[in-house]
């Protein structure tokens, strides 16, 4: 216990200390936290539709068809019609013959790898992957080998001496940066050296491509039987879980190997009620998606105006490098002084010296909201020219 107690202590010395803030309504582009009234600029809830009316209506409505609880993992009495009417409509939406579904994008993409690649394989990564798709490697035993950030002349050199079975790993739009990956030449890459390309769209579907099919979509159509799309619900979508779309032998495999799906109990049969309509929303979103990518043009052309430190970025994810720890906590603070919520990210989720604010935008601000956290991040830097 002393040792924890020490650890716990360095972490806040050093300004790496994680707290959680409880909200007291829904998720919302405006949210209340301890009586206080904040506008919200830190959610993954794209498109709005975390409480939209008829994502609570179809919750509602599943809830009274289904019950609360699945009771049980998929395997043995959970798997209800609401999720195999989703699976179905998911694999048709993405152009791909199945999906499954998982708890959580980080339940499906360990399960993927380990049910795809053992200890004689290796996994080849991006750097910046999510920590999801780098633990995934870790726990498979299989060899982990990292590449230079979108770098696919280094990603050829390291499959050129990768182990005859290869699994090519990428983050479609990377969470931390909000930057895109070369998803062609992956592809083309993984063909040429007969690996598995795994594609996390998770910040990308239902807010890019035809009908916000995501950027796997959009880059490779309904792809080769070799590709792997994994993608979220619980972001654009607004609701919760992950799905898991490729051929028939993938899925099937699927079920019978990844451990994260078999030993597990099914996700609750009214939230993929629910998120059957946040699917067809989504269908129906371009609005939506044209509101997104106006706030993202006007944001970064007035940040730009500003002069303030955006990272190069074309997507609802638009980064604030700040360098130093300390300052983007004060930084973040300075903003909730002025009930604005963004958040602080530091190292160990991104590189020591890459600290930042990680801004996201949804479709449900308005022009003004964009217009007050624009002015009140120059002030804030002003505010804050050092880390502490």
């Amino acid at each position: 216990m002393q040792d924890l107690a020490a650890a716990l202590g360095t972490r806040k010395r050093q300004r790496l200390y994680r707290t959680r803030q409880t909200l007291e309504g829904p998720q919302s582009v405006e949210v209340r936290i301890e009586g206080r009234d904040f506008l919200s600029f830190c959610s993954n809830d794209y498109l709005g539709l975390a409480n939209h009316p008829q994502m609570i209506a179809a919750l509602r409505e599943g809830a009274q068809r289904f019950g609360v609880g699945s009771g049980a993992a998929h395997l043995i009495s959970g798997h209800s019609y609401a999720h195999q009417a989703l699976e179905e409509e998911l694999a048709d939406f993405v152009g791909r013959p199945r999906a499954l579904l998982f708890s959580t994008g980080y339940m499906a993409n360990l399960g993927v790898v380990a049910a795809l690649c053992g200890r004689s394989d290796s996994v080849v990564q991006d750097r910046l992957n999510h920590a999801s798709l780098l633990d995934a490697a870790r726990l498979s035993g299989a060899r982990l080998v990292r590449y230079a950030h979108n770098d696919t002349a280094a990603l050829a050199r390291k499959l050129s001496k990768a182990s005859a079975q290869a699994l090519i790993a990428s983050d479609a739009v990377f969470s931390m940066d909000g930057d895109r990956a070369p998803l062609r030449e992956l592809q083309a890459l993984a063909q040429q050296h007969a690996a598995w390309l795994l594609v996390d769209d998770a910040h990308g579907f239902g807010v890019l491509g035809q009908q916000g099919r995501g950027w796997c979509f959009d880059q490779l159509g309904s792809a080769a039987d070799n590709v792997v799309l994994m993608a979220t619900l619980g972001k654009a979508l607004g609701t919760f879980g992950a799905f898991v779309a490729g051929s028939e032998a993938l899925i099937e495999t699927l079920i019978q190997q990844a451990r994260t799906f078999i030993y597990t109990t099914a996700s609750p049969p009214a939230l993929a009620w629910a998120a059957r309509t946040a699917l067809s929303l989504v269908r129906r979103g371009d609005a939506l998606r044209a509101t997104l990518d106006g706030h993202i043009d006007y944001f970064r052309h007035c940040a730009a105006e500003l002069g303030l430190p955006l990272m190069p970025s074309s997507t609802a994810i638009q980064p604030l490098l700040v360098g130093d720890a300390g300052r983007a906590l004060a930084l973040s603070e300075a903003l909730r002084r002025r009930n604005l919520l963004v958040t602080a990210i530091r190292p160990p989720t991104v590189a020591r010296g890459a600290a930042r604010l990680r801004l996201t935008l949804s479709a449900a601000h308005r022009r003004d909201q964009l217009d007050y956290l624009l002015q009140s991040l120059a002030d804030s830097l002003r505010e804050c020219p050092h880390g502490d």
